[in-house]
């Protein structure tokens, strides 16, 4: 009699492979937000996570390779929050500050989308690298979609606003943290405090004023109001 082989026979090998990929993921993530870029180390990754280095390559080639796989995994993680905050009609200023805390509130999202452009993707090979613009394409369209019934402005003012206030949030945070806790012994809860009300204002007012004139059709004006500084980004009065 011929032996008849299950039509199921690779899914615990698939599933024990999507299960380690999820790990060392996991455990990239935890250890990026540790040390940061610059000291992130496959072979150090490799010892916390119990692998090889040579079973971590089989799942990331590159340092950079894995660290855009963790982007794209934050960034769908942070609008599925973010859209869920969003409702109809809403203020400019309840939409400001709904997308400021949700991306603060994933300690991942916004260091690597800080590091995307200007390092992560020149070490990654061209189909992963399509593959997550891809995705963050997917994810743009989804939550300008959701912020033209918000804030109800047309789709291309809403794709507008959200590339915009992206920009804007990178600086605002990132500039925040800058020079102000360096050599403060202090809790990481109290520096997370601590940020989040020295940018969350700042960040809320020049939002909404880049939202107002986005509504008006400012598009071509919007250089004039957004100056970028050492300290914070800087939005000049609108008219």
């Amino acid at each position: 009699m011929d032996s008849v082989v299950p039509i199921n026979q690779g899914t615990p090998r698939l599933k024990e492979k999507s299960w380690r990929r999820k790990t060392l993921l996991g455990a990239a993530e935890v250890y990026f937000l540790e040390v940061g870029y610059e000291a992130f180390s496959m072979n150090r990754l490799a010892e916390r996570a119990g692998v090889g280095k040579g079973t971590l390559c089989l799942y990331f080639t590159t340092r950079e390779e894995l660290l855009i796989t963790l982007y794209v995994q934050s960034l769908i993680r942070w609008s599925c929050v973010f859209t869920n905050y969003l409702v109809q009609p809403m203020s400019s200023k309840g939409y400001a500050r709904a997308l400021y805390l949700t991306a603060l509130a994933d300690r991942a999202f916004l260091p690597l989308l800080n590091r995307l452009e200007h390092i992560i993707e020149h070490n990654v090979e061209i189909d992963r690298l399509t593959n997550s613009k891809t995705v963050s394409k997917y994810q743009i369209e989804k939550i300008a979609e959701l912020t033209s019934t918000s804030l109800n402005i047309n789709e291309l003012k809403a794709t507008e606003v959200v590339n915009t206030l992206g920009v804007l949030l990178i600086d605002a945070t990132k500039s925040s943290q800058e020079g102000l806790l360096d050599g403060a012994n202090l809790s990481q809860d109290f520096e997370n405090l601590f940020i989040n009300y020295s940018s969350e204002p700042l960040f809320v007012k020049n939002a909404v004023r880049i939202i107002e004139a986005v509504r008006k059709g400012a598009f071509e004006d919007l250089e004039k109001f957004v100056t970028h500084s050492s300290d914070c980004l800087l939005i000049n009065e609108i008219g």
